[in-house]
């Protein structure tokens, strides 16, 4: 066969695929958004939730969900920023290095509900803290443990090498120059990591299951650490699980809407960084 009409059959192929994907995807999501934005209204958005009878809003696990979020990426973010740093500036090519590299690559690999599991022997149990936001959020920053630190050192290890000589050779010492010069070069892979392992973690059950619990405080906006602290992704699976609201299809619909929704602007707020400050 002509290699021309190979690679005009390949083009084709290609083109069905993305397209059927890109179809997919806007199917799921108008699907999800038809069926849930109905339900939004303020009163779903930041009402108490109600166990038994119906009309009961989210409130509490909407605000948990940024909570433990925020928390859990300020943990993660600070060691994988540690990490990065030494793996990329400072440690050479031994076996420790190597080692710890298989290890934050293994760690990717683990179930998110045996991260659950671990959470809920070591900050539930053993460290005694129960099913709060802070165990939830410690056990979730060991899901974005991994991919912060790849991501973060691929940046680090993206600036290009004659800005540190540069830097060097003008008088700086090497923390200086990691501090005035790299992460500053490296700042956009950094919030990219972030926003991408944000977005991941805003949807996660299976760990704050174990961890944060499946209830929440009876006082709206609780900023207590050790307070219960079920969130959307949690509150969705509780409702159809085990749920005894007679309403739960149509809030498992609005908690469904309102996650896509989350994560949609997260992915717009990555873009407009990304187009304001050039980040890469």
């Amino acid at each position: 066969m002509n290699p021309r009409t190979i690679d005009k059959i390949a083009k084709v192929v290609l083109w069905a695929v993305g397209c059927f994907l890109i179809a997919l995807l806007v199917c799921f999501i108008g699907y999800m958004l038809y069926k849930g934005l109905p339900v939004l209204s303020f009163h779903f958005l930041f009402g108490m939730p109600s166990d038994i009878e119906a009309g009961g809003g989210v409130g509490p696990q909407l605000f948990n969900t940024f909570y433990i979020l925020f928390l859990s990426m300020g943990v993660s973010g600070i060691i994988a920023i540690g990490a990065a740093i030494y793996l990329s500036e400072y440690a050479k090519n031994t076996w420790l290095t190597r080692f710890i590299r298989l290890s934050t690559e293994s760690l990717a690999t683990v179930p998110s509900i045996v991260l659950g599991l671990f959470g809920m022997v070591v900050f539930v149990d053993y460290l005694g803290m129960g099913f709060s936001i802070l165990g939830g959020a410690l056990a979730l920053s060991l899901l974005n443990l991994p991919l912060l630190v790849r991501i973060t050192e691929e940046s680090l290890r993206a600036v290009p090498q004659t800005y540190r000589e540069a830097s060097l050779a003008l008088g700086a010492t090497k923390w200086q120059t990691i501090r005035k010069v790299v992460l500053p070069g490296a700042f956009g892979g950094i919030i990219t990591g972030i926003m991408l392992a944000g977005g991941r973690a805003i949807g996660e059950s299976a760990i704050l299951i174990f961890t944060a619990g499946t209830t929440v405080s009876r006082h709206m906006w609780d900023l207590d650490v050790f307070a219960a602290g079920e969130t959307l992704a949690v509150h969705l699976w509780y409702v159809m699980g085990i749920g005894l609201v007679p309403d739960r299809i149509e809030i498992a619909n609005g908690i469904g809407a309102l996650l896509i929704l989350i994560v949609l602007v997260i992915n717009l707020l990555l873009l407009a960084l990304q187009k304001k400050f050039k980040l890469v």
